[in-house]
């Protein structure tokens, strides 16, 4: 996917994402250092669930930002290398945040639809 393809893909996610909102919202973030190996048993690994209440993009900082009622998450936006959809209601993204340190971010909506 090139550069225009993954910012046209964030956008449409981040137009859309108020049909998620009451729902409820898994996100499960790995911390990894090899971007072509994403080894599960050498990535540090943390969950969380809550119903999203609101989402934003704050500009000062380029950071994308889930809501919930005890839970705030945020996802840097001029860091993201990757964006997909693995299946309905999934999305994954994963950021470097320097040579060898990745961040990738699952995220699954419990929806109605």
């Amino acid at each position: 996917m090139n550069l225009e393809e993954l910012n046209q893909n964030l956008l449409s996610f981040f137009e859309t994402i108020e049909k998620y909102y009451g729902c409820e919202t898994e996100i499960t973030e790995g911390l990894f250092n090899d971007q072509q190996d994403l080894d599960p048993e050498f990535t540090t690994w943390n969950l969380s669930k809550f119903d999203l209440i609101r989402s934003a993009y704050r500009k000062k900082g380029d950071r994308f930002m889930l809501e919930g009622s005890s839970m705030y998450y945020e996802i840097s936006g001029e860091k993201i290398i990757a964006f997909k959809q693995p299946g309905r209601h999934k999305y994954e993204f994963i950021e470097q945040y320097s040579e060898t340190v990745f961040r990738i971010t699952k995220i699954k909506f419990d929806s109605r639809y």
